[in-house]
């Protein structure tokens, strides 16, 4: 019979790495960044490493040797034939690095592994625009091809079905960005260290309506990592460790944008992953229980939607619930990626999953960089990542707490 994951994997050291655009730095030195916080955090050696994971999303693209392999791990850390694996799973990556990590350890086959995210965008050329279909398609398809492009059609229906006016709307978005960039700059390891102001956001360049530049997140390297043990072993390693408290990943059929009675609103795959998710850690009302919520914003509109996927506000209500109330910043009732998010700290794709842990884990901790952004007497938090597009999602949940 199926076994909860509750409270049986400890996670005992992090590491993240500065994150932006590292041109003092390769894949494989981003790897050793974080790895090397994350062992000392942890206070072990790489030989005490029985096991480890890597979770990038354009491996292909930043491997020099040619396919991508765990190698881009082994080689940087110097590891002695242990078993590295690389996992990909779009912008889910670093989520599946941290799954396939508790489940070894969980599993019993080892008492202590490393899970890692990472990845090299800026050397690549990676613009984060891709590219579009051919000229034969329809427009919706062609707009779906580029994640702005994909993005701007669920902030487009958002609008509609709630009818919002163009200008409610973008001060909406504005809004976001503009609490995404009050913590990012106040995080020291941050892309993207500027304040906005909720005119800037909105009168930004246009990137695809109704997104302008300050609703998208920008081209981002960085790696971050993670020191799993028993959970039953985790006072041999520190005595503030934090356990997993449940996990999933919740993956659809992919028809979204070609199912009539799909209107772009509402991601149906987190809304499945949270629920799962929820019940495995015990949670009833997420509102109420959670105490931090990170999650995935490559874009203002999928903070916005996220919220409401994984029901911590109703439908159509995040701007009464949440922006009025100013309920998502770090005094609020439901602090929402006081990391500054995506959205400023940065998007390494297989990182990401990865960071937000890293984020949860040194509030719980009480042990952020920043005191203006450390949330008060906090033992449980919530870490979203997905990659796709609306309607065709991956996405991962992490919930992890005090023991």
């Amino acid at each position: 019979m199926r076994e909860s994951i509750k409270d049986k994997v400890a996670i005992v050291g992090m590491g993240c790495t500065q994150f932006g655009e590292r041109w003092d730095a390769d894949v494989e030195d981003l790897i050793k960044e974080a790895a090397t916080e994350a062992l000392e955090d942890a206070g072990v050696d790489i030989k005490d490493i029985q096991a480890g994971w890597v979770g990038t999303g354009r491996g292909s693209q930043q491997v020099p040797m040619g396919p991508p392999s765990a190698i881009i791990a082994s080689s940087a850390l110097q590891t002695q034939y242990i078993p590295f694996t690389r996992v990909e799973n779009l912008c889910c990556a670093g989520q599946e690095a941290l799954r396939a990590a508790a489940f070894g350890i969980a599993s019993k086959c080892y008492d202590c592994v490393l899970a890692i995210g990472v990845e090299k965008l800026k050397d690549t050329g990676y613009g984060g625009l891709g590219e579009m279909y051919p000229g034969k398609w329809e427009p919706l398809y062609g707009a779906l091809s580029t994640p702005p492009g994909r993005y701007a059609m669920a902030a487009t229906a958002y609008f509609a079905k709630f009818g919002l006016s163009p200008q409610e709307g973008k001060t909406i978005l504005a809004e976001i960005s503009v609490k995404s960039h009050y913590y990012g700059a106040r995080n020291p390891k941050a892309h993207l260290r500027r304040e906005i102001t909720v005119e800037e956001a909105v009168n930004a360049p246009m990137i695809c309506w109704p997104l302008g530049l300050y609703d998208c997140c920008g081209v981002t390297d960085g790696a971050s990592a993670a020191v799993l043990v028993p959970a039953e072993d985790a006072k041999k390693y520190r005595d503030d460790y934090v356990t997993i408290k449940g996990f999933a990943i919740a993956t659809g059929a992919g028809w979204g944008k070609e199912n009539e009675d799909y209107d772009f609103t509402y991601w149906a795959e987190t809304r499945e992953a949270a629920k799962v998710a929820y019940a495995e850690a015990g949670i009833k009302d997420p509102r109420k229980e959670l105490q931090l919520v990170e999650l995935h914003d490559c874009f203002s509109i999928a903070e916005l939607i996220a919220t409401e996927s994984m029901f911590l506000c109703e439908h159509g209500k995040f701007r009464e619930e949440f922006t009025e109330k100013r309920a998502y910043y770090h005094d609020g009732e439901m602090p929402v990626d006081v990391s500054g998010g995506l959205k400023s700290f940065g998007h390494p794709i297989g990182a990401s999953g990865a960071r937000e842990v890293y984020e949860i884990y040194k509030q719980i901790q009480g042990k952020v960089e920043e005191p203006s952004r450390q949330i008060k007497n906090i033992e449980i938090g919530l870490a979203h990542n997905q990659g796709g597009h609306p309607g065709r999602f991956v996405p991962g949940i992490a919930i992890i707490g005090a023991p």
